[in-house]
């Protein structure tokens, strides 16, 4: 299955650990595990043993969801990348409303089944600044406002016209200036500053540069610095894995390792928006091959987190509780569907 059968995001915490290890026999592979996240030596035994493993990690702030997981697949990691984001099959992953894949360069037509359901354009009548059910870049409730007549019949389709626009017009935005083009959300009280929370997220790696700097410094300079065995894609997805569907617009940047010191593929996947829930998300998953003749396949590691709004204070204290358990529950059964997947095509 894809690996995103569940909408968790990143933790950047051991990224560079987790790049370390895979220059090294996968026996240093235990002291990642042990040191940098904190597992005991019977969950490092069961994802050797080919069992998938999910711990919640520390955060920051409140705001901050971390959570990682890791399983051994008797595979190769080609067959990883090639399942991973396979649309056709994504499509029939539960939660998965709608998605699509963006063209070259990315066109309104790309964007069918990218809609808004009704209860969330009744929302968007009601919105005010500071004060909006959905989250929505500065100046965008105005120009709803402004643009629809939320009392006619064809109102569902003229916002439908103008969330494509605005799509199409923010990522080429975004592909041509990079971080500061993704703006801010101002649909509560203290506004979001998308560009300067991506960059707060990836702070927490500070082994990271040492790594993999090229790869490191293309995510926060993008479209700046491409290295020469970096692909990007553009997705969007409709899901659901929560109380509202939700919206998303998703970059995903792949390195394949271009040594045998590299892990086979790094993959990010960087939301550039979401309607509901994430403010900020990154997914960061890694395939690092196995060195052992007798147990030939590969580690897959996810580290995944992000940002999100209402969960402070005593009520949100009790959403951080439900959303975290739930984060680590879904990473560890996305981790057993993929590798049986992956297995099962062998």
């Amino acid at each position: 299955m894809s690996r995103n059968l569940t909408r968790v995001a990143v933790l950047v915490l051991v990224v560079g650990a987790a790049v370390r290890c895979s220059a090294q026999p996968n026996s240093q592979l235990n002291r990642y595990f042990h040191q940098y996240v904190g597992l005991s030596q019977d969950q490092v035994a069961a994802i050797r043993g080919g069992q998938a493993v999910s711990v919640k990690l520390p955060s920051r702030i409140p705001d901050e969801v971390f959570v990682f997981g890791a399983v051994f697949v008797k595979g190769s990691p080609d067959s990883y990348a090639k399942l991973a984001y396979d649309f056709d099959r994504m499509r029939k992953v539960s939660g998965f409303l709608a998605v699509g894949q963006f063209s070259e360069p990315p066109q309104v037509s790309d964007l069918k089944g990218f809609s808004f359901d009704p209860d969330d354009i009744k929302a968007l009548k009601d919105c005010k600044p500071a004060n909006c059910q959905i989250q929505l870049p500065a100046g965008g409730i105005e120009t709803y406002h402004k643009s629809v007549d939320f009392s006619a019949p064809d109102a569902a389709d003229k916002v439908d016209r103008y969330l494509h626009d605005a799509v199409i017009d923010r990522l080429l935005a975004y592909r041509k200036g990079g971080n500061q083009a993704l703006g801010e959300y101002n649909d509560k009280k203290n506004p979001t500053e998308v560009p300067e929370q991506f960059k707060y997220m990836l702070s927490y790696a500070k082994a990271l540069p040492a790594a993999l700097p090229d790869y490191y410094n293309y995510l926060l300079d993008y479209p700046k610095g491409k290295p020469a065995n970096v692909e990007n894609l553009f997705y969007w997805a409709k899901v659901k894995f929560g109380l509202k569907p939700t919206l998303r617009v998703v970059q995903v940047v792949t390195m394949k390792g271009s040594n045998p010191h590299e892990p086979a593929y790094t993959i990010a996947e960087k939301q550039l928006y979401s309607s509901h829930y994430f403010e900020t998300a990154l997914d960061m998953t890694y395939c690092v091959r196995s060195d052992d003749p007798k147990q030939p396949g590969f580690y897959l590691i996810m580290l995944m987190g992000s940002e999100q709004a209402g969960l402070t204070g005593f009520k949100g204290s009790i959403v951080r509780k439900v959303a975290v358990d739930k984060s680590a529950s879904s990473l560890q059964k996305s981790l057993v569907a993929i590798k049986t997947a992956l297995e099962t095509q062998q």
